[in-house]
């Protein structure tokens, strides 16, 4: 056998000796069928059963297409259980590698958004790749239910999985259809989120004769200064207030691509395929929404002591995080680094592992930078690379807080990974925040009892206001995000203003003075663009970490630690009802909600 010799011919792998091409990165699949898959058609039709040796070069293309004619045929519907079981293994594998590919273009264009065109191919090329597997849920939903049952029963890993799949059948359409939408998605909703993205990304607020990115200008709200803080307030409304338009277009085009993906998925409200995804009910969330606006007494008595403590005649919406005393202000990530290691060492040795082999092996993007995403988020990455984790760190306290939401993320999705696979690593959104809230109690805890009198009291100020902006504030966007997708065709930028500063005000009462120019502040929320509905995911979880948190502190469970560990490394291969079980509450009960409630309102008492 004779070896190829391997060139680059205009960046391409060619071999000279066999006139041969080995990546086409022009029309790799379309290689793949010339080259590899012509050969079938002629197999296919004559055998029964046959092997396929050669597997692809690298990406796995070659078997990508043979999977592709694999899907046109009725082989699929008369497989055995063993083959069945060996086509969902590949099948997983399959989805992991492509998987590794979105997420590095994700990274690269999260790290600079100018690399908008780069993101664009290969998001493009990963959407032909799944286009090419989509056949296979559908076709599982193919067989009839006795079957199903069948395989979810025998399936020991993958059965949760698979009774999930099952229950998407009255929502799913024809392999064409959701090979259509797939394909298309680039340039509808998802075209108009990296429009969002791009447009954020790139707007500059004067500050002081700088011009400061969104993250900058946002984390002045926090200064100390009343008059910077005001001056920060303005800036970022003047920055906004040109992009109103777009905005106002962007989100309606998001409206609108959400109101006919529930038409054809025949889902009742636009809400519903969240609540689907959730594995939650509308009435669970009803519930919790009660919960929390029946609960705005507790804001309102907060702001009101704050507007004491500080001296004010009025609280305005710039003062809402104003510092108290003479608490710490500058958290350099350094220092950040060492609290964090500290403290998840100390609740259990496999987290603090964790936490020290992100910091070790460069698993955190840690400043602001030309051209970054703002926010912070952990990439959930697969079993075979690790998590990654963005940060936009000012120096401010609430990024320490911020730092250790994201390694909880990264615990999270770590010890998922390496527990249950790609398939069932994914958590539903109800309980995707639990790691991350609870780690950022735990630092809270621990910086807490390191502090007294007024520095202590600021503290616990910060605290209470980042609760209310991860349970209140997002009950707020919630009811707002319902408002908006119920109005019946387009909205108006100035529909859009009013229902925001009625649904903001409900959490403040009188104890907060918004002022006009708060009204536009929903356009820079990246989660209404992204994620409809996804907010009260993080008020569902900040109530049942509150509760977690509260029993881990009482003592009364002595293999806490274990529990835990075990219910953040099942991910998603247990229903969110199952899991709150291990912990003997109960998630559908009207009372579990009230339980989180009493933990704020235990906070709030404190401070006042």
């Amino acid at each position: 056998m004779k070896s190829a010799r391997v060139v680059f011919k205009d960046g391409i792998p060619f071999s000279p000796e066999f006139d041969d091409i080995y990546f086409n990165a022009d029309d790799p699949i379309g290689q793949s069928e010339y080259v590899f898959n012509s050969v079938f058609d002629e197999i296919w039709s004559k055998k029964s059963e046959f092997n396929v040796l050669e597997t692809g070069f690298g990406a796995g293309l070659n078997f990508l297409c043979a999977f592709k004619r694999f899907k046109n045929s009725d082989k699929f519907l008369n497989l055995s259980d063993e083959e069945f079981f060996a086509a969902l293994n590949e099948y997983e594998n399959l989805l992991e590698n492509i998987a590794r590919v979105q997420i590095y273009v994700s990274l690269v264009f999260s790290k600079d958004t100018s690399k908008g065109a780069f993101y664009a191919k290969f998001d493009e090329l990963s959407s032909k790749a799944q286009n090419h597997l989509l056949f296979f849920e559908l076709k599982f939903n193919e067989f009839d239910e006795a079957r199903q049952n069948k395989i979810i029963a025998k399936s020991q890993r993958l059965g949760y999985y698979l009774a999930n799949i099952a229950k998407e059948k009255a929502h799913q359409l024809s392999l064409k259809e959701e090979q259509i939408l797939l394909r298309t998605a680039n340039t509808g909703a998802e075209g108009f989120s990296r429009l969002f993205d791009e447009t954020l990304s790139a707007l500059k607020f004067k500050f002081k004769g700088k011009m400061l990115g969104e993250e900058e200008i946002l984390s002045k709200l926090h200064s100390p200064d009343r008059a910077e803080r005001k001056a920060a307030a303005k800036s970022l409304s003047d920055g906004l207030a040109p992009q109103q338009h777009l905005l106002s277009y962007i989100y309606n085009m998001i409206k609108t691509s959400l109101k006919t993906s529930c038409e054809l998925r025949k889902f009742d409200l636009p809400e519903s395929p969240r609540h689907f995804s959730n594995q939650t009910t509308k009435a669970s969330v009803d519930a919790l929404i009660k919960a929390a606006e029946t609960s705005f007494d507790l804001p309102i008595k907060f702001y009101e002591k704050k507007r004491k403590i500080l001296g004010f005649k009025k609280l305005y919406d710039y003062d809402r995080y104003a510092p108290l005393g003479e608490s710490k202000s500058v958290y350099k990530f350094e220092e950040c680094k060492k609290i964090v290691l500290e403290t998840f060492s100390k609740f259990s040795p496999k987290f603090g592992d964790i936490a020290a082999r992100a910091f070790k092996e460069g698993w955190i993007d840690v400043y602001p930078a030309e051209n970054k995403r703002g926010g912070a988020f952990s990439q959930s990455g697969v079993a075979k690379a690790h998590p990654y984790v963005l940060l936009n760190h000012t120096d401010e306290r609430r990024d320490l807080f911020t730092l250790a939401h994201e390694l909880g993320h990264a615990a999270h999705q770590n010890l998922a990974y390496e527990s249950v696979g790609f398939l069932n690593a994914d958590t539903p959104l109800t309980t995707a925040e639990t790691a991350s809230v609870f780690c950022e109690m735990l630092v809270f805890d621990h910086v807490k009892n390191t502090l007294k009198g007024r520095e202590k009291t600021a503290l616990l100020a910060g605290k209470i206001e980042d609760i209310f902006a991860t349970l209140y504030r997002q009950i707020n966007f919630t009811t707002f995000e319902r408002r908006v997708h119920a109005h019946e065709g387009e909205i108006s930028a100035e529909e859009l203003n009013k229902i925001w500063l009625e649904e903001s005000a409900k959490m403040f009462g009188r104890s907060v003075a918004l002022n006009d120019y708060y009204k536009i502040w929903w356009s820079y929320i990246p989660h209404f663009i992204h994620t409809p509905f996804y907010c009260y995911a993080y008020s569902y979880a900040q109530l049942l970490v509150l509760t977690i948190f509260g029993l881990y502190k009482s003592g009364k469970c002595e293999n806490f630690v274990q529990i835990y560990t075990e219910f953040l490394s099942a991910g998603g291969s247990r229903s969110p009802k199952e899991l709150v079980g291990m912990f003997g509450f109960d998630i559908e009960d009207a009372a579990f909600w009230q339980i989180g409630i009493n933990e704020v309102r235990k906070l709030v008492e404190e401070f006042c």
